[in-house]
């Protein structure tokens, strides 16, 4: 058996860790930074809206700034209190209720789990708003799933919180993966939130490279890693979308694979295992996570699958999705909404799709799954069971 650890702090190499530096990404760092400065002085800074792929740093970059604000405020005797909130969050964002709940609670305000009427928790909240001084950074990361959830009416009374209290200034960062989500949002609310917007570009390979070195440092012994092994986890994330995460999931991934196979060395060929390994895990939780509505869609996308080995044309699929909903006695979206949806799925590279010209009849977007094997049947297996049709 092998004695020899590989790994000297494998939380290094997860999403967890927030790092003292964050390479190839001080532009971002130094905007974000300037945006929310004026806290330092106890004026509230403009709202912000980050957009970007999953994995190009966002939310790290968010928490780095604010920490490194957070430092120079207590050293200031400058009050600037930080709340963050991921609302993809099970029990965290899925109500109004829970989530002003969560937000008081972060406050140090108890609010219970359900009874109390919605106005009394907003009551609450801002009351621990009021005991607060200086300014408070309110993080929606995600925020996407929160409007998904329960609509973007919330999001307007946050935009507008600092018309209610007097002691405290709030500012919010929202963070979304969703680069066309806020194209059907209120008006209203898109013009309260987007005071500042910023887009975080994909990392390539090279610079995918310079974050996994130095994160391996921090993470493996010494001479534990075989010559290629980081070049092929940041060349196999940058022909995704620059991702980061990902990049950081296969060297993490490999490195456990070794381990268990009591390997002394990480080579290519558990970098190799490690794709497939992590393709099938990310695909399958992506679908599980998915709201109802995407669930249904894709079960209608696999149906037609199963009829034709072509593209399937969009329209096909809203019929289809619309005879399903009946079936399953809910309530249909609007074919608009759909489009949305399938461009979600095809983000999160369950399908494929690709606008053709039907001559005479116009363009038409056509749809091709990009799943198959073992991925197929697990993601098929789930929705079986979800919807018995």
């Amino acid at each position: 058996m092998n004695s020899k650890t590989l790994f000297k702090d494998k939380n290094s190499l997860t999403i967890r860790y927030t790092p003292d530096t964050v390479p190839h990404r001080e532009e971002q760092i130094n905007m974000i930074g300037g945006i929310l400065a004026p806290a330092l002085k106890g004026d509230r800074p403009s709202n912000i809206f980050i957009y970007g792929m999953t994995g190009t740093g966002k939310t790290l970059v968010t928490q780095y700034v604010v920490n490194q604000l957070k430092e120079i405020a207590s050293s200031n005797n400058v009050t600037i209190n930080v709340l963050y909130v991921n609302c993809k969050m099970k029990r965290v964002a899925d109500t109004e209720y829970r989530l002003i709940a969560y937000l008081a609670g972060l406050l140090g305000k108890k609010v219970p789990a359900t009874g109390l009427p919605t106005d009394q928790v907003y009551k609450i909240f801002f009351e621990a708003l009021e005991e607060k001084t200086g300014v408070v950074i309110l993080v929606l990361d995600e925020i996407d799933a929160l409007i998904e959830k329960v609509g973007d009416e919330l999001l307007y009374t946050l935009t507008r919180i600092n018309q209610d209290i007097d002691n405290s200034k709030v500012t919010i960062v929202g963070i979304s993966n969703n680069l066309s989500f806020t194209e059907n949002m209120d008006a209203r609310v898109k013009s309260s939130l987007s005071d500042e917007e910023m887009i975080f570009p994909p990392y390539n390979a090279l610079q995918l490279k310079d974050i996994l070195l130095e994160r391996a440092d921090i993470a493996f012994n010494e001479d534990v890693i075989e010559d290629g092994v980081i070049q092929k986890c940041a060349a196999l994330a940058a022909q995704e979308h620059g991702d980061a995460r990902r990049a950081l999931n296969l060297l993490r991934v490999a490195g456990e694979l070794a381990e268990r196979q009591n390997m002394t060395k990480i080579t290519i060929g558990h970098v190799d295992c490690a794709e497939s390994k992590i393709d099938l895990d990310h695909i399958v939780e992506a679908v599980k996570t998915q709201p109802k509505q995407s669930k249904i869609l894709l079960k209608t996308i696999l149906m037609l699958s199963e009829k034709s080995s072509e593209y399937i044309f969009t329209g096909d699929v809203f019929d289809l999705y619309v005879t399903l909903c009946d079936k399953i006695g809910i309530k249909p979206l609007t074919q608009r909404r759909i489009s949305d949806l399938i461009a979600e799925l095809d983000m999160l590279s369950i399908i494929n799709t690709k606008v053709i010209s039907r001559g005479r009849h116009g363009r038409t977007r056509t749809i091709r799954l990009a799943i198959s094997g073992k991925v197929y049947t697990k993601v098929s297996e789930y929705l079986n069971n979800e919807f018995n049709i």
